[in-house]
């Protein structure tokens, strides 16, 4: 199974955790973490197989639409990333979330 990694950027916190709740509820996803990068922005990380990332991702980006004020700054989908990539930046698996995993 190939891993991928989505990404969702918003302007504020209440629109990244309504997307974030959607993500996880929308496919077997895991959220790996999120990243507060300043000015409002927000950003969150999921892992699964590319699929339900791209299943995930959707249903995340509809619920932003839903919050009143939120704003959707920027999204994506790396398939299969680098393994150097989770050494560097937060989108690896960690203890804390390994209960989570599917």
């Amino acid at each position: 199974m190939s891993i991928a990694v989505g990404m969702i950027e918003t302007r504020g916190f209440p629109a990244l955790v309504e997307a974030a709740d959607a993500m996880v509820k929308a496919a077997r996803v895991t959220l790996v973490g999120y990243e507060k990068i300043g000015s409002g922005r927000v950003t969150v990380v999921i892992r699964g197989s590319v699929s339900e990332v791209k299943a995930s991702l959707e249903a995340g980006l509809e619920a932003i639409k839903r919050v009143n004020g939120g704003e959707l700054a920027s999204s994506h989908i790396i398939a299969r990333p680098h393994e150097n990539l989770e050494y560097v930046l937060p989108i690896r698996y960690t203890e804390a979330v390994e209960q989570f995993r599917s």
